[in-house]
């Protein structure tokens, strides 16, 4: 979840995880950061006499999802190609691929209501504009010895995919320029100082992850909040049995151990992130940059060991737990003015997909040859059950 570019990464990573790139500044999620795998120079080896060709990868065919929107007559269809998601999913392990091909189809959908909303309203680029960026592509890719053609193969983009994604940058690009007067920046700024001020917070998350499917979103929801309630009632229990002798500090501290260990445990159990393993820490991170908005948002409203209700994100349904502040020093406008305008960018797109969502009719296709994963077993309730992991 966290940024990449939508030109760059269609030509070095493929265009799904571009889309992921500006998924987040523009408002929405946790760092659901599958991990990356660093790129290792292969040790030198003696060939052996007959060497086994590597399996040709095969291009995917037909279409992970479908966007329809009623901003114009007659109403514009976009496919998301399987190949533009599979550009994306390649790059992860393959335990963490049916997460990220969710991730992915959520911001190629993303991208297409973008691109439709921009059609809408006319947003135009020059031809000439495209064969600039890409001449300057060709350029660098000389320089460091690689081949434009080449790259394109590798990455299983034509040329006209990746005129296209190009094309849609230029005139994101376009479009925010026109709306970020320096008048709406200092806004921004004056109206968000602790965004700009270097405060950090440190959090875990729980993710679910239940598509679009709008049953299974609710059933997430209501998941949350049934292990907020949990581990709510087994804080107050321990904080109920504290000796007669504690005073307020005291019962704070116990209240927020019990909650910081039982929030970790239903992470390691239940939670559909990669950051599991670490019981949802994400560590600290910025106000703007690092989350999608809504997630940075929820999270810096919370005090050390408060639960957000559930946050919803373009990469599921979060439960928040923040375990850690560091107050930041106030900033002059001229000091900050490049990531104001960077969280401009974020909140703009973000306004557009609000926009847009409401109109459109986003149908998802099943992977190929692919089973859905079950989601979680529901938290325990009723007399009996704790609902807490290990109990």
């Amino acid at each position: 979840m966290r940024k990449f570019t939508r030109v760059a990464a269609a030509l070095m990573l493929g265009g799904s995880l571009a889309a992921a790139a500006t998924a987040q500044p523009p408002a929405g999620v946790p760092p659901v950061t599958p991990p990356t795998t660093p790129t290792v120079p292969p040790p030198t080896l003696t060939p052996p006499t007959t060497l086994t060709p590597p399996k040709p990868e095969i291009r995917p065919t037909g279409n992970a999802a479908t966007v329809t929107t009623s901003i114009s007559t007659p109403p514009m269809v976009q496919q998301i190609p399987e190949v533009a998601v599979y550009r994306g999913t390649r790059q992860f392990p393959e335990n963490a691929r049916e997460m990220a091909r969710k991730e992915i189809i959520n911001h190629l959908v993303e991208n297409a209501l973008i691109d439709h909303y921009l059609v809408a309203i006319k947003v135009n680029v020059e031809t000439k504009e495209v064969d600039n960026v890409i001449a300057e592509l060709k350029k660098e890719l000389v320089m460091v010895k690689k081949d434009y053609n080449a790259e394109l193969a590798a990455m299983m983009l034509t040329e006209d995919e990746f005129r296209a994604e190009v094309l849609a940058q230029l005139k994101w690009e376009a479009f925010v320029k026109q709306q970020s007067t320096d008048a709406a920046l200092q806004q921004l700024f004056t109206s968000s100082p602790d965004v700009f001020d270097g405060s950090m917070v440190r959090a875990r998350h729980i993710l679910f992850t239940p598509g679009a499917d709008k049953a299974k979103q609710e059933e997430a929801a209501g998941k949350l909040r049934g292990i907020k309630q949990v581990i709510e009632q087994e804080a107050a229990k321990a904080v109920a049995a504290a000796p007669p002798t504690a005073d307020a500090a005291a019962k704070e501290e116990i209240r927020a151990k019990k909650t910081d260990e039982l929030f970790d445990a239903f992470a390691k159990r239940d939670s559909q992130c990669p950051s599991k393993k670490d019981g949802g820490d994400l560590n600290f991170f910025p106000r703007a940059g690092a989350m999608v908005e809504p997630f940075a948002k929820a999270a810096f409203e919370l005090k050390p060991f408060q639960m957000s209700d559930v946050v919803a994100t373009e990469f599921g349904y979060h439960l928040i737990l923040v375990t850690a502040r560091k107050p930041g020093t106030p900033k002059k406008y001229d000091e900050v003015k490049e990531e104001v305008k960077l969280l401009y960018n974020m909140k703009l797109r973000e306004a557009v997909l609000a926009q847009m969502k409401p109109k459109a009719k986003i149908d998802i296709h099943p992977a190929p040859a692919a089973a859905a994963t079950p989601m979680t077993p529901a938290v325990p309730s009723g007399p009996g059950t704790s609902g807490v992991p290990g109990k």
